[in-house]
């Protein structure tokens, strides 16, 4: 939003909630809008208004609209603006910092001489690591999320290999810190654009970053005239399409199991960073798998019969530690002079701190003369056996 009106103080922007330019998250838009560039804003809009008409159906019927996509299209149409602003009104002209501003190699040896080697005397520095590890767990939980995201968007309805993406992911980012590169990480709004121009194949990801690189090389001073406020528009409707409302409308449909855990993660992340937010998260679904897993350790119901109230409890698939309590629970809630069924016929796996409460029970229960069955549940030989 900020680049959209103009307001280009941090060219790459803050990803923390409290920035070093001392504003936050909110604050830097707010505060955006005492600094509204009417050039920036009308380049804002008009590439806004052709990402959103390029969509529209009736458009769709002729092959023009169906080859040349809206984001190139809005792009070249930013860059023409602004030189015409330049030629009939200077006041709207965007430059300097409101614009792309990538280095000019004169040859292809000055474009290798911007490459750097490490500074391997940094080697012993702790400093370095805590950087790196820092970089390399945001980076993979940033990739593992595009990758999630990418997988619902693929026309094919594929699944990535997490493992292969994660290996390439840290070749390049070695590869790239050896030449003074920035770290590597999937993103999905490259990836939707990536789809919504077409792309089906690895293909158009190969072919995406020979692009790059060639125009890096030979199209810096071209891609130089690119306005922010322009690029500003297209990551807007990408990240709308990613945050429609029907996306926490399913959410919610899903019950609060789901949504707590969703709205959580997104609150956390905006008033944090990304990683703090994801931790947030992931504690917080964790809680609620931990609460539901003690639940739903067992089933219980009642049958009547002529000896009178029979109770049988029918363990789960997997009854691990976290269920001693609520099966300890259960049963000194019992009553006298019942019958008890624990059927273990349908558990994979009875942690050994169960079945020491179940057999303890069982002896236990002559106290209150409660009758207790064991089906399939193991024996229980203690620690030592």
């Amino acid at each position: 939003i900020p680049h959209a009106f103009g307001y280009d103080k941090d060219n790459e922007g803050d990803f923390d909630f409290f920035q070093v330019d001392g504003q936050n998250t909110f604050s830097e838009i707010l505060n955006s809008i005492n600094f509204i560039h009417p050039g920036a804003l009308t380049i804002a809009l008009v590439s806004l208004f052709i990402l959103i008409m390029w969509e529209r159906p009736f458009l769709k019927k002729f092959s023009f609209f169906k080859i040349v996509p809206a984001a190139l299209l809005a792009v070249v149409m930013g860059v023409v603006l602004n030189e015409l602003f330049k030629i009939f009104s200077p006041e709207l002209a965007l430059g300097g910092d409101k614009l792309v501003q990538l280095p000019v190699a004169k040859s292809i040896t000055g474009f290798f001489n911007q490459f750097t080697l490490p500074d391997f005397t940094a080697f012993n520095n702790y400093h370095v690591y805590v950087v790196a590890i820092t970089l390399a767990i945001i980076a993979s939980l940033e990739t593992l999320l595009s990758i999630g995201a990418a997988d619902k968007i693929d026309p094919y309805k594929r699944n990535t290999s997490t493992n292969r993406e994660l290996k390439a992911q840290g070749i390049g980012n070695i590869i790239s810190g050896l030449i003074g590169g920035l770290p590597l990480t999937a993103v999905i709004v490259r990836t939707s654009a990536n789809v919504n121009a077409g792309g089906k194949t690895k293909l158009a990801a190969i072919i995406h970053g020979l692009l790059l690189l060639l125009s890096v090389i030979g199209l810096a001073s071209v891609l130089n005239k690119i306005p922010l406020s322009c690029l500003a528009a297209v990551l807007l409707l990408v990240g709308y399409k990613l945050t429609k409302v029907s996306l926490f409308k399913s959410m919610f449909k899903l019950g609060w199991e789901q949504y707590v855990p969703f709205i959580i993660t997104i609150i956390a992340i905006q008033f944090s960073d990304l990683l703090k937010g994801i931790g947030i998260g992931m504690a917080v679904s964790l809680f609620i798998i931990l609460r539901n897993n003690y639940k739903l350790a067992y089933t219980s119901r009642k049958e009547d019969n002529q000896e009178g109230e029979k109770i049988i409890i029918q363990l789960a698939e997997d009854v691990s530690f976290l269920n001693k309590g609520s099966i300890a629970l259960s049963l000194r809630e019992l009553p006298d002079n019942s019958t008890v069924v624990i059927d273990g016929t349908n558990s994979f796996k009875i942690d050994i701190d169960v079945l020491e409460i179940i057999h303890d029970f069982k002896i236990t229960a002559e106290l209150q003369n409660i009758k207790v069955e064991l089906r399939n549940i193991p024996e229980f030989k203690g620690l030592s056996g």
